[in-house]
This record gives C-alpha cells, sequence and structure tokens, in this order.
C-alpha cells in the first residue's frame, strides 16, 4: 500500500469533500481516502498495482475540483506556497470590489422604502425604469466578483454534486433573473402605457438581494478565510526557525551558503545569536543553546563537544563549530513539520457524522426551498413572498460550519501540541486519546533516567568514603557492566590508581591487582567463595534492595571496604506526573523486567497504582491486549524497541522523544522532552480539542435546525418572523466565522 497526501483546490464546502471521499473511496484499489477541506488536502492509501495516482487525481478532476500530490518537504527554509495567504488576499479584492457596488445599490433601493435622501433622477413613477437600470449596472459588477461561486456551483449541480457553491448560485442566480424580469417588466410597461403595472415590477426588483448574498458570503469567507491563515500558525512558525544562509568551512575556507545547499559532513560555525542551521554533533567550542521553540524548555541547554544540536534552536552564549549529520527532510524540524501536516491532514473518526450528512445535505436543502416555495404558492402567497422563501432556504443551508467544525479544532491542536513538544501523527490518535482511561508505562528511561548511577556510598570501619570510591572505580574501570560505569562516574574527580591482573567472574564480580593487593567487587556470593566476612554491614543490604538499589560488595583480600549502592533513579518529573495522570482519574501502570523488589520501590516511591516486574517485551503487548480485552482504552509509553510491539497495540501508542527511531515510528505521539509530565498535557490537549470539536458540531447542527424552519417561513403564520435572503446570507457567513473562532481558543489553552 502507497499512501500520499493530494493538495485538492476548488472546495467550498463539506458537501464537495464527502463527494471526493465516496467517488474515489469507490475506485478499485483504493483502500481509503480522508479529505480534509480546511487544509484543502487529501490523504490517499492506494495499491499501486492496481491505480496509480495519475488515475485518482484524473478521477477528482472529473468531479470539478483540482488535484496534484503535495511536494515534498526538502528543507523547513524551503518557502511553503501559503495557500491561507493566497486565499486571503483574493478573498479581500472580491470583497473590496463586491462593497464598492453593493453600498450604493443598496442606499438606491432602501432609499425608495425608507424615503431617504436621493437624486432627483431616480424619484418618482417616471424614474423607475431608470432605478431599475442603475441597481443592475451596480449587480453586474458585484455577479462578475462572484463569478466563481456560479462556476463552481453549476458546474457541481451539473455533475450531480451540489454543493455550498450550488446553493449559492441558485439564490443569487434566481434573484437576479427575478430582478432582470421585473426590468423587461417596467420596459413593456412604459412602452404599451400600462402605468398600473409599474409599482408591481418595481417591488419585484431583486438585484439588492442578489448583490447582498454574494456579498455578506465573500465577507463570511474573508473572515473564515483570515481566521484560517491562523490556524496554520504553528507550522508556520516552525518553517521559520532555520535560518535561510549558513556559516560554511570547507578546506579551510568559511563562507556562507544556502541552509538547501548544506550537506551532511560539512563543518559549520554557529556565532552567539545564531541559529543552529541544521541537525548535528559539537566537534569545538561549546555553547548554550535554547531550544525552547521545539520543545517548550525555556532553560538554555549547554553543548559541549560531542553533543548533539538540532537545526531551528539559537546559540545564546558561546561559539562553536558543528558537524552537520542531517539535512533537508532528514532534519528533526523537518520531521515535525512533516508529522503536524500529516497530522492535519489526517480525519478525526468523529468527523465522518458530519461527512454522511454532508453527502446528502445540500440536494435535502434544494429540495426543501422547492418544497417550501411552492408550499407557500399553493397558500395563496405571491411570487415574491414564495421567492423570498426559496431563496432564503437555499441561503441559510449552507454547510459550511458543519465542515469546518472538526478540521480547524483539529489543526489548531495539532499545532499547539507541536508548540509545547507534543507531536501528534494522526487526527484519530488525538481523538482516541481523550477516552484513555488505563496508562502503561515502561520503567527505564521513562519513569526513571535509564541511566545507573551511585546513590549510597557506606564505607565500612576505618576506611573513608574517598578510599572506598577510589579502589572500587579503579577496579570497576576496567569493566563494560552499567553498574560498573556508574561507579567510575562518581569518581570522576578522583586521581585513579591502576590496576592489573583484571579478571571477571560472570554472575557474581570481577578480580584485580592495586600495588601488588588483590581487590575484589562483586556481589554477596563472591564474598564468601574469597572469605570476606560481610555480616556486620550485611543489615544494609535488605535495606537498599528493599528501595530498588543494587548493593555493590568491595573488599582488599579478605578485609571488608564496604558497599556501593547503583540505581536508575526516578526522574524529577515522575512522581508528579503520575499524580497528575490519576487526578484525571486514570489508571496508572508500570512495567518493567527488573525483580519484584525494585519495582515495588519504585511503585511506593512514585504512587504508581501497580508494577508489573519481570516482564518480557512479549509480555508488555499481551498485557496491552489483555487489558483492551476487559473494555479499557489503553495507552502505552515507552522509550526502547522492545516497547514498539507494545505502542503499536495499545489505542495510543506514546513514544520518549529521547528513544529509539523504533519506538517513535510505532507511536501515535511522540514527546520530544522526554518528560512524562508531557503524557498528561497530551491527554489533556485531546480532551480540549474533542471539547471544542462537539462545541463546533453542537452550534453547527443548532444552527441549522433553527434556520431551515426560520427561512422556510414555519414561525410566519404564528409569530409574523420571516428571514430575508440579505440576514439569511449574513447569519450562514457567522455560523462559518464562530466555528473557526471557537477553534482558534485552543491556541490560548494552557497545558
Amino acid at each position: 500500500m502507497r499512501k500520499e497526501i493530494l493538495q485538492i483546490t476548488g472546495m467550498s464546502c463539506s458537501a464537495c469533500s464527502a463527494r471526493i471521499e465516496k467517488v474515489v473511496g469507490k475506485m478499485a484499489g483504493v483502500q481509503q481516502i480522508a479529505v480534509n477541506l480546511l487544509a484543502n488536502k487529501a490523504v490517499v492509501e492506494y495499491d499501486e498495482t492496481v491505480v496509480d495516482l495519475e488515475a485518482i487525481c484524473s478521477r477528482i478532476a472529473k468531479l470539478g475540483f483540482g488535484a496534484a500530490p503535495q511536494a515534498q518537504i526538502t528543507a523547513p527554509t524551503a518557502k511553503a506556497v501559503d495557500t491561507a495567504a493566497g486565499e486571503l488576499a483574493e478573498m479581500r479584492q472580491r470583497l473590496l470590489l463586491s462593497l464598492l457596488f453593493t453600498l450604493p445599490l443598496f442606499y438606491l433601493h432602501m432609499g425608495h422604502l425608507y424615503h431617504w435622501p436621493l437624486p432627483w433622477f431616480v424619484q418618482g413613477q417616471e424614474n423607475m425604469l431608470i432605478t431599475a437600470l442603475l441597481q443592475m449596472l451596480c449587480c453586474v459588477p458585484v455577479v462578475g466578483a462572484g463569478r466563481k461561486y456560479f462556476v463552481h456551483g453549476i458546474k457541481n449541480l451539473c455533475n450531480g454534486a451540489p454543493n455550498m457553491d450550488s446553493l449559492i448560485a441558485i439564490g443569487s442566480g434566481a434573484s437576479f433573473l427575478y430582478g432582470l424580469y421585473a426590468v423587461f417588466g417596467l420596459a413593456y410597461a412604459f412602452g404599451h402605457g400600462r402605468l398600473d403595472l409599474l409599482q408591481g415590477f418595481h417591488d419585484a426588483l431583486y438585484f439588492e438581494s442578489a448583490a447582498m448574498i454574494l456579498t455578506l458570503i465573500t465577507l463570511g469567507k474573508f473572515l473564515e478565510a483570515r481566521a484560517k491563515s491562523h490556524t496554520s500558525d504553528a507550522i508556520t512558525a516552525l518553517l521559520k526557525l532555520t535560518p535561510p544562509m549558513a556559516l560554511v568551512e570547507r578546506h579551510g575556507v568559511q563562507g556562507e551558503l544556502p541552509v538547501p545547499e548544506v550537506v551532511a559532513g560539512d563543518i559549520l560555525i554557529v556565532k552567539t545569536g545564531a541559529a543552529v542551521p541544521v541537525d548535528g554533533v559539537l566537534v569545538e567550542g561549546s555553547g548554550a543553546v535554547d531550544e525552547s521553540a521545539l520543545t517548550g524548555e525555556s532553560i538554555p541547554v549547554d553543548k559541549v563537544c560531542g553533543d548533539k544540536v538540532t537545526g531551528g534552536t539559537i546559540n545564546k552564549s558561546g561559539y562553536f563549530k558543528m558537524q552537520a549529520t542531517a539535512v533537508g527532510g532528514d532534519t528533526t524540524l523537518a520531521k515535525i513539520v512533516a508529522l503536524v501536516e500529516d497530522a492535519t491532514a489526517s480525519k478525526a473518526p468523529i468527523a465522518k457524522l458530519a461527512d454522511k450528512i454532508s453527502g446528502v445535505f445540500v440536494p435535502v436543502v434544494i429540495t426543501l426551498a422547492v418544497v417550501a416555495g411552492c408550499g407557500w404558492l399553493a397558500l395563496g402567497a405571491g411570487y415574491h413572498f414564495a421567492l423570498t422563501i426559496a431563496v432564503s432556504v437555499l441561503v441559510i443551508s449552507c454547510p459550511c460550519a458543519l465542515g469546518l467544525a472538526t478540521p480547524t479544532a483539529i489543526m489548531v491542536g495539532t499545532g499547539r501540541g507541536a508548540k509545547q513538544g507534543i507531536l501528534i501523527k494522526s487526527a484519530a490518535a488525538l481523538e482516541t486519546a481523550h477516552n484513555v482511561d488505563t496508562v502503561i508505562l515502561d520503567k527505564t528511561g521513562t519513569v526513571t533516567e535509564g541511566k545507573p548511577v551511585v546513590t549510597d556510598i557506606l564505607p565500612w570501619g576505618d576506611v573513608t568514603r574517598e578510599e572506598l570510591l577510589t579502589a572500587a572505580a579503579a577496579l570497576e574501570k576496567l569493566s563494560e557492566h552499567p553498574l560498573g560505569q556508574a561507579v567510575v562516574a562518581a569518581a570522576a574527580e578522583l586521581e585513579l590508581p591502576v590496576a592489573e591482573g583484571y579478571r571477571q567472574l560472570p554472575g557474581r564480580g570481577l578480580t584485580g591487582v592495586i600495588d601488588g593487593v588483590t581487590y575484589v567487587a562483586g556481589n554477596l556470593q563472591l564474598m564468601a567463595e574469597q572469605g570476606v566476612a560481610v555480616e556486620p554491614i550485611q543489615r544494609h543490604h535488605e535495606t537498599l534492595a528493599q528501595a530498588g538499589k543494587t548493593p555493590l560488595y568491595f573488599a582488599r583480600g579478605k578485609e571488608l571496604l564496604g558497599i556501593i549502592a547503583v540505581a536508575d533513579t526516578v526522574k524529577p518529573t515522575s512522581k508528579g506526573a503520575i499524580a497528575k495522570l490519576k487526578a484525571m482519574g486514570l489508571r496508572v501502570v508500570m512495567l518493567t523486567g527488573d525483580n519484584a523488589l525494585t519495582a515495588e520501590a519504585i511503585r511506593k516511591e512514585t504512587g504508581l497504582d501497580e508494577a508489573v516486574a519481570q516482564v518480557l517485551p512479549q509480555d508488555k503487548e499481551q498485557l496491552v491486549r489483555k487489558l483492551q480485552a476487559e473494555g479499557h482504552t489503553v495507552a502505552m509509553v515507552g522509550d526502547g524497541t522492545n516497547d514498539a510491539p507494545a505502542l503499536a497495540r495499545a489505542d495510543v501508542g506514546i513514544a520518549i522523544g529521547a528513544g529509539t527511531d523504533v519506538a517513535i515510528e510505532a507511536a501515535d505521539m511522540v514527546l520530544i522532552k522526554s518528560d512524562l509530565l508531557d503524557v498528561e498535557r497530551a491527554l489533556q490537549l485531546s480532551r480540549k480539542v474533542m471539547l471544542n470539536i462537539k462545541e463546533n458540531l453542537f452550534w453547527a447542527f443548532i444552527y441549522n435546525t433553527i434556520g431551515i424552519p426560520l427561512a422556510a417561513g414555519v414561525f410566519f403564520p404564528a409569530f409574523g418572523w420571516l428571514l430575508n435572503p440579505m440576514l439569511a446570507a449574513a447569519a450562514m457567513s457567522c455560523s462559518s466565522v464562530s466555528v473557526v473562532t471557537n477553534a482558534l481558543r485552543l491556541r490560548a489553552v494552557k497545558l
């Protein structure tokens, strides 16, 4: 199966996206397609042995829309085509042109009704034809400015897939044609001396409704486009992080190059205040790097030789040279942008409800408009009244708000998450996350630091702490065991003697000779074999073990030097993060391959609900499966290769960013900061986005539930309530703008 993102043009409402999904989804070889109205994109999965991308694009083109593969991001600095800005600029021009002619038209029409001051040549019965011609001349440019509604609307209507543009085209077009009929009627009345017909034809002038519908719809589209342009602010901000130029040193010569021309292996120079151009490793110098734009962490991180730096971060102080390791689309920043774009192009399951309704909504509305108009005619109403009813129903029923309800919230939510270092791979994952009731945490690297450190140094007898640590580190320096390396790291500032005759004793420890004396390091079994008496200090063994620490015994000959305890310590934020997850009503379980004592010690320290010890990689996946079978929605959090099966099996897989590529690939969300607190933030973000979507859908449905009966004149006999086409157009525009504005509130949500 191949997956591609297509750029779609010509869509105006959710009926368009629903039509594309329905038709393309039935093509042989197409596994699935999800069209995002807001982003003007479609994610399509297809079998390239059965159908090719060209055939899919051609099928979409036959429906009246444009379709082309989205260009791959080669570098985050590459200038992206800002479709939102282009749409906004076009809408602004159309709006200004429409207003220029609609305002005088509106004044001319309403002036006759309310006796506003008017020039002499449009006053009186004798000037009615002049008035009609002036109104028509003012209306024609407005129709020209809104010609897209007519072109797309009529084309889709002829293709059997009417959309929002079709409703506008029918409503505004009917008003214009009815006004044109009135102009000919006035001409006939004057030409045949039928002055008794003049007032009737003059009252039937409908040009102001035709123009006002188009102008108010365009105003709504302009406000909507302006709001939509802010939904992609997160991606735009990310794209601007990388500088356009990089200071490169090649063959001893320094010079500036465009960042896209930097290749892996190049030596780059980054001065104070400069942005890091690409991903790389420091080879000379040092600096304090601000990574807040990518991780949300405000405190600069000190970098020295050997440390990795990420493109788009800022060198706040210092000077260093770095070797480029990842460029173009391989950089961390480019991958983040790609992830965010993939997520915003995907569709949440909840959107299917709106899609199903939109697929039949427009044809039903056209039918309702015809029925309402004919119904009033049958009841004895005049043609003018019946046309007002029909046009109002058409205009107020545009399903724009319905189509924007989900994608706007998804786009803003994923962008907000990206700015906080939470990468969400799909809209489906964002929706599923709000239902999570059980969180499973891997221990090593997730709850704990993932690297053993010395926690206790307990010398025995006259031996000092420094003597014990010096001898232990000299011995362990020859070992590659992680526990031994932790001891060596603890003695980094001490001068160590040279140990000789190193010998490893599998499962027990090691021995070596320092200054002609044999030293021993290991467990209780080795101490017993060497005849070292440990009883006096053994009381500490159980205490350390119960605390999840590993005691290492050290002896000089048969003389006990003491115990050094090593443990994989809990991250500073883990306890607080687990408390917050529990406060959300979630059950929190930790899995570890360690022994039961260590697991229980960490459970008590962090406040976990449960800790399962001695778990193999396949056991993690089986436990997730078991919990799902019990009806739980499970989130799995891990960072290692052995977590990948469980991450893939879980309803929501969350990878710690510092983890392996395998874990990150298998996950639905990635936490760049490797901070467990971000798990709670991610789940909270999901809940807030889903609440926002439900609010949007509620208002979209309520709007149509109330608006259509009102426009159809249902309340007119009892209350005298009637909605003219101009108010209907304004109401429709307001509904779309309100949905987008509500989604934009997510930009300010606190995580």
